[in-house]
């Protein structure tokens, strides 16, 4: 595996776990009725490749599943990264 995949690897792995994280934050300080993260910054975070974990934390913790930016852009987001990654795998296969 060369050093541009490794690296796509840990930004995917990374960003992951910190959409994760700042979704299940968002959460418990929305049941404290605390300052909330904007909702810009949630789908930022999906949009920029972190839309496994925030799909994760929706379902598993019910946060902003009413909401239809939510429902819609992060799968959305999902499909748009695993097409993107696919592309790249098979470019990186056939070169």
């Amino acid at each position: 595996m060369n050093y541009t995949a490794q690296l796509a690897i840990y930004y995917f792995v990374i960003i992951n776990i910190a959409t994760f994280s700042v979704y299940v934050i968002d959460k418990h300080k929305a049941k404290q009725k605390k300052w909330r993260t904007p909702e810009a910054t949630l789908l930022g975070l999906a949009a920029g490749g972190g839309a496994l974990g925030a799909l994760i934390a929706m379902k598993t913790f019910r946060h902003k599943t009413r909401h239809w930016k939510f429902k819609i852009l992060v799968p959305l987001f999902l499909v748009l990264w695993m097409i993107g990654i696919g592309f790249a795998i098979s470019a990186q296969i056939f070169h």
